[in-house]
């Protein structure tokens, strides 16, 4: 995975920083894995506007991905690397050795030819698939369970990771790519390796217009909305509004959102790391 930088022959393309794709072995995708995918516009069933910002954007269909690696004791030949519109990620398709197709998220150093696996007994190499209890300590890994069989949630976006820190009786701590440490059962399965496309966040999309492919529109300020719209609305001339706050009233910057009896707190054994700490 590699970056280009544009020669600044138009004004969009003066700070545009964009992927060379040189890892993309194909174009097209595999149709049998292929579902529809419909836009909202940010509308609910009745018409009414429930998210601001969104629409437009350019017309995709989405890629059907094995979060679960369930297919235990058969081995997968990876066959392509492609490129995914849903995801940040770059995606391989793998085949079976009973002829059948899955996408998944690819790991940064897979290669097409390459045998994977996944189930219990299987080599901790890169692309295999496994429960926490038989990771080696230190292994850096992706697309982890929270509940065993719901399939992998956590460090599915490009260039994260976690680490499998420690065990402790039937739980396995990991460290979050938010520097957060947490408990996740032993039973849970988890992928070798890190995410693939990890320059992602080194691109620059050099123009609005880009954004608008993705389905975003323009954003409006609430210092620049009138009080009846926005908290921080309204004032003479350059006022600032206040103290910032959601269009809703709730404040931002060092306000704690999460919840203090949320289930999910017991298992957090370090919380992530933030400007404030």
């Amino acid at each position: 995975m590699a970056l280009r930088k544009l020669k600044p022959v138009t004004p969009g393309q003066r700070h545009k920083i964009a992927s060379k794709f040189d890892d993309i072995t194909r174009t097209t995708p595999e149709k049998s894995l292929l579902r529809p995918l419909k836009k909202t516009g940010g509308r609910n069933n009745s018409g009414k506007m429930t998210m601001r910002y969104l629409g437009g954007g350019h017309k995709r269909r989405y890629r059907t991905i094995d979060f679960l690696r369930n297919k235990d004791g058969i081995a997968a030949t990876v066959k392509t690397i492609e490129y995914d519109p849903n995801r940040t990620a770059r995606i391989a398709l793998l085949v079976y050795e009973d002829g059948e197709k899955r996408y998944i998220i690819t790991p940064n150093g897979l290669k097409i030819g390459q045998t994977v696996r996944s189930g219990s007994g299987i080599a901790p190499e890169i692309g295999n698939a496994l429960t926490l209890a038989e990771i080696p300590l230190g292994t850096l890994i992706h697309n982890i369970e929270l509940k065993p069989g719901r399939g992998g949630v956590l460090a599915r976006s490009a260039g994260s990771y976690a680490q499998l820190t420690s065990r402790d009786g039937k739980y396995a701590i990991i460290k979050l790519p938010s520097g957060e440490s947490r408990m996740v059962l032993t039973t849970c399965r988890a992928t070798i390796g890190t995410v693939s496309n990890s320059d992602h966040g080194l691109e620059r999309s050099g123009k609005a217009g880009r954004s608008r492919w993705l389905g975003r529109r323009p954003r409006v300020r609430g210092v620049a909305m009138n009080p009846v719209d926005h908290p921080m609305g309204g004032g003479e001339g350059k006022a600032s509004g206040g103290h910032p706050r959601s269009r809703t009233g709730i404040i931002a910057k060092g306000f704690k959102t999460r919840p203090k009896k949320k289930e999910s707190n017991k298992y957090i054994v370090e919380k992530r790391k933030t400007k404030n700490d």
